[in-house]
């Protein structure tokens, strides 16, 4: 799905805010801080809690081998301040032939309110519609996470419909707002012109 210049632990994008960068084996800690919390884990359909010590390391390992065959892009995100604290992750997956993806996300609770996954998922968005051959990006929201819907909105999604899906961190299925944004429709950080990204 993703291009080779994305397949090496150097590529990052750049913000206004941030940088959008490969998780690294020292990021573990702090992103068992932030997933350990409740109230992220239990939003979404994949990460476990409690979130024991041995999680942050498999997710790093697997996320690192699928960016580095172009399968997805997991992207920690951070603070351009603080490069090396991670304080919430946006990725894309799942590519299938139809040239559909998957957007998932989440931010540590200190950061919420202040629009930072929109702004990485802004840059991942545009990034995958410039360099992919994509045609629609899916995810989804639980309806009583009213921050995530919010998140969907600004990013120029539309609500195409409501359903069940596999939880497994979740012991089952769960209820959720699913959405669906075409190519050419996303309202992208960047307007008509392509991310600023680096492999330097």
């Amino acid at each position: 799905m993703f291009p080779e210049i994305t397949h090496d632990d150097v590529f990052r994008l750049e913000t206004d805010r941030l940088w959008l960068r490969w998780p690294r084996a020292a990021d573990a800690d702090e992103i068992r801080r932030h997933v350990g919390d409740p109230d992220v884990a239990l939003m979404t359909t994949s990460i476990p809690h409690p979130y024991e010590p041995h999680d942050a390391d498999a997710f790093i390992l697997s996320a690192r081998q699928e960016n580095a065959v172009g399968e997805g892009l997991h992207l920690v995100v951070t603070p351009k301040s603080r490069p090396n604290e991670p304080i919430g992750l946006v990725s894309l997956h799942g590519a299938d032939r139809r040239g559909t993806a998957t957007l998932g996300f989440w931010l540590g609770k200190p950061y919420w309110g202040q629009g930072y996954t929109t702004e990485a998922a802004k840059a991942l968005i545009d990034l995958a519609f410039g360099i992919t051959s994509l045609d629609r990006i899916h995810s989804s929201a639980r309806p009583d996470n009213a921050s995530s819907l919010r998140v969907h909105e600004k990013l120029g999604f539309s609500r195409i419909g409501r359903g069940k899906l596999p939880a497994p961190a979740r012991g089952g299925e769960i209820e959720v707002e699913q959405f669906e944004l075409k190519r050419g429709e996303a309202h992208t950080v960047f307007g008509a012109r392509r991310p600023r990204f680096s492999s330097t």
